[in-house]
């Protein structure tokens, strides 16, 4: 959450307004002060869109009514319990299951009626959902979505969903076409454009 209001948040907050802060002065230790909410996108916190869980006390979150007095504007509606009840001491997640998670979260992302959402998360939890996609692509792009992030990297995506291909309305801002021939990357597809004499 702090990454988030730090990629995402307005300014510094200052007394002249009256929006609650997305985070407060000091939080995690630190000496920021704190980040004001004026201008800033909606943030909403989901509990699927963890890292790892289990065994690591770096992987157990707070209970939400810490993170409500850090974070004051973040919305933590959509999460059920107080403490982390996903967290065992004892019993480490397996890849698998954060896939399964992933992809949980996914179905939760389409219905979301935004068109541009920006998820902000662990390394290890975007390797293991989105390598559960691509299969039908060609293996360079394969590679390019399971090719693990870089710490605070920022990648941008399109998501299709080819359910909606054909329909007169689409809940993305794709246009609902699937391009022509191989599912190509980019630079692969422009050299062979233009070794083809085109």
């Amino acid at each position: 959450m702090q990454t988030a209001v730090g990629v995402f948040g307005g300014e510094a907050c200052t007394d002249e307004t009256s929006v609650p802060p997305l985070m407060n002065a000091g939080v995690g230790d630190s000496d920021r002060q704190a980040i004001s909410s004026l201008n800033a996108p909606p943030f909403i916190a989901v509990e699927l869109c963890r890292e790892h869980l289990g065994v690591h006390p770096c992987d157990k979150r707070r209970s939400i009514t810490d993170y409500r007095h850090m974070f004051p504007a973040i919305d933590f509606s959509l999460i059920e319990n107080d403490e982390d009840i996903l967290w065992k001491p004892d019993i480490r997640e397996k890849n698998e299951e954060v896939a399964a998670r992933g992809l949980k979260f996914l179905e939760w992302l389409w219905t979301r009626k935004e068109k541009e959402i920006a998820v902000v998360t662990h390394s290890g939890f975007l390797f293991h959902s989105l390598s559960a996609f691509g299969n039908d692509c060609h293996p360079t792009v394969k590679s390019e979505i399971c090719t693990h992030f870089a710490n605070c990297e920022l990648r941008s995506m399109v998501v299709v969903d080819k359910g909606m291909i054909g329909s007169d309305e689409s809940s993305t801002n794709y246009s609902g076409k699937i391009p022509y021939g191989l599912d190509l990357p980019s630079d692969v597809a422009d050299e062979n454009h233009i070794g083809n004499g085109n």
